[in-house]
This record gives structure tokens, C-alpha cells and sequence, in this order.
């Protein structure tokens, strides 16, 4: 949180403005409006935050509505999150998820995402977001602050700190060759399922990351795979396509051997520009345990 607190931002809706919205993104928005006025009209929300998408301007009819609710200490309690969101719309469904956040679908099947947090603790653990969360509009990402000191917090996540790419390289070319040696130990044990999944759920996102490194792409960092066919050449889109396959045998050895040649590729292109260390010893030996049995 900053140390020096500003003037209490104004709780007026027609007061803060909005981001340009492509026109099929106009029902969130229209939802996102009347977030707005439900929680203005609520004394128990001290202030409502958005994230996502729509407060990056990249929303459209398939974004989801995502949003913190601090809600005043002394009530957060007895708040039901359910039936201050079920003021919004209809809902087919709601019910807190594995994360421990009241996930919803509306009756228009737009999804969506509610925190409901103590004000004062809620407010404040948003000093711990940088890195992870990005605000380039604070003001609009802010739907309601009572106090001033939400809007505070949220300015401090307005610049975009890209990764620091020596160490990050490192990190990621290191993390390579963990992963991708367990994922030959459990190809080898004819695991083919659980091969595809590591595949795709651990390595692939890391090999996106040193990608988008290495291409000075990284506005997308924490979800990888967003607009990757917009944010990559088409040369590294084929290549990660390549290391995806249907679940049989002798596709995911496929696909796995050409994950590993991939991920060499690029940790070799890390080192040559950012003086990284490559095991090439280990390397090769991760490369022979993906060959296929003679």
C-alpha cells in the first residue's frame, strides 16, 4: 500500500470512466453498470474491484465478470455474496469453488467470479498482487471506493513490470528439464495419460513463457496461451502445435519429442543472448530417455 494516502476517489458512477468496449462486449458492460449502482446503494460495500479483461480493454461477449467486493468489517460476516450478486441477474449457478471464491453463472450464461473480503485486510493484501496483477486504468478498474484508499492500492499495480528476462530465462530453462525428464520417467512407465497431461498442463506453459521472453511479448504472462496466435509469429505458433497430439501411445511420443527439441531450441536462444546456463550433458541424456524403445 502506498504510504501516502490521496484525496477519497468520487463513488458517482458517471464519475469514472470507462474503457472503449468492442460492441459485443456491451452486455458486461451493461452488468458491470449495474454492479456499480447495486453496491453503491449497499452501505455495507466499502468498495468493489475488477480485474480481468475488461479492465485491460481486451473484453468481449465471452469475457467473464470478475470483481472484489470489500465489504465493511463489522458486516462481512452476515454479507450473503450470493444475494447481493443474485441483484444482478438471474443465476443458473452458484457455488463457492475450489478457490474459495463465489463462482456464478447468469442466466445468459456469462460467467463470473466474486471476492468477498473484509475492507481493511481485503484492501490491504493488494500491495502482495504486483507481479501477478495488472491495472493500466486503476480509476476504471475501481467501481466504488468510499474511502480513497482502494483507488491508492490499485494505482500502485498501474505500471506493467515485465519479467527481468536473465534470471527469468534461467528459471524457465531449468524448470524445462525438471519437468521434462519426469515426463520421460512416466512415459517410460507407459503413463500415457498422465504424459499428456503434464505435457500440456505443466511443460507447454513454460515453454510459452521463454517464448514470449524471448520475443518481447510478455503482456500476457500470467496466462500464456492468451492471444498467443495474435502475440507470436506463426513459426513458434506451429511448434507449440506440434507438441500437442491425441491420447495414444505413439502420438504423445511424438509430441513429447517434439516438446523437448522445442524447449532446447529456445534455452539454447536464451543462452546465446542472455549468457544462461544450459546442462547440455543433462540435455542430451532427457533427449535419449524420450526416445522411443527400439
Amino acid at each position: 500500500m502506498p504510504h501516502t494516502r490521496p484525496t477519497p476517489a468520487p463513488t458517482a458512477p458517471a464519475a469514472l470512466p470507462c474503457p472503449a468496449l468492442p460492441a459485443d462486449a456491451l452486455p458486461l458492460d451493461r452488468r458491470i453498470a449495474s454492479l456499480r449502482a447495486k453496491a453503491e446503494a449497499d452501505p455495507r460495500v466499502e468498495g468493489v474491484l475488477l480485474y480481468g479483461s475488461w479492465t485491460l480493454g481486451e473484453a468481449d461477449a465471452h469475457s467473464d465478470l470478475d470483481a472484489c467486493l470489500y465489504v465493511r468489517e463489522e458486516d462481512v460476516d452476515a454479507f450473503d455474496g450470493r444475494e447481493f450478486v443474485e441483484r444482478l441477474a438471474p443465476l443458473k449457478l452458484a457455488y463457492t469453488n475450489m478457490y474459495g471464491i463465489l463462482a456464478v453463472v447468469f442466466d445468459d450464461l456469462m460467467r463470473g467470479e466474486f471476492h468477498v473480503e473484509p475492507a481493511g485486510p481485503g484492501i490491504a493484501e493488494i500491495a502482495t498482487w504486483c507481479g501477478q496483477v495488472h491495472f493500466p486504468r486503476p480509476e476504471t478498474a475501481v467501481l466504488l471506493d468510499r474511502t480513497g484508499r482502494l483507488t491508492a492500492a490499485a494505482r500502485e499495480l498501474a505500471a506493467f513490470d515485465p519479467p527481468e528476462p536473465v534470471a527469468t530465462a534461467q528459471q524457465l530453462t531449468d524448470e524445462l528439464a525438471n519437468w521434462t525428464l519426469m515426463l520421460a520417467h512416466v512415459q517410460a512407465r507407459g503413463e500415457h495419460a498422465r504424459t499428456h497431461n503434464l505435457l500440456h498442463a505443466v511443460v507447454a506453459p513454460l515453454q510459452l513463457k521463454l517464448c514470449r521472453l524471448l520475443r518481447g511479448s510478455t503482456a500476457h504472462w500470467l496466462t500464456p496461451s492468451r492471444a498467443l496466435e495474435a502475440d507470436l509469429p506463426g513459426a513458434d505458433v506451429e511448434r507449440y502445435a506440434a507438441t500437442t497430439g491425441p491420447l495414444t501411445p505413439e502420438a504423445v511420443r511424438t509430441a513429447t519429442a517434439n516438446s523437448w527439441e522445442w524447449s532446447r531450441e529456445l534455452a539454447a536462444e536464451a543462452a546465446d543472448r542472455w549468457g544462461t546456463r544450459l546442462p547440455l550433458g543433462l540435455h542430451e541424456e532427457i533427449a535419449g530417455a524420450l526416445s522411443p524403445a527400439e
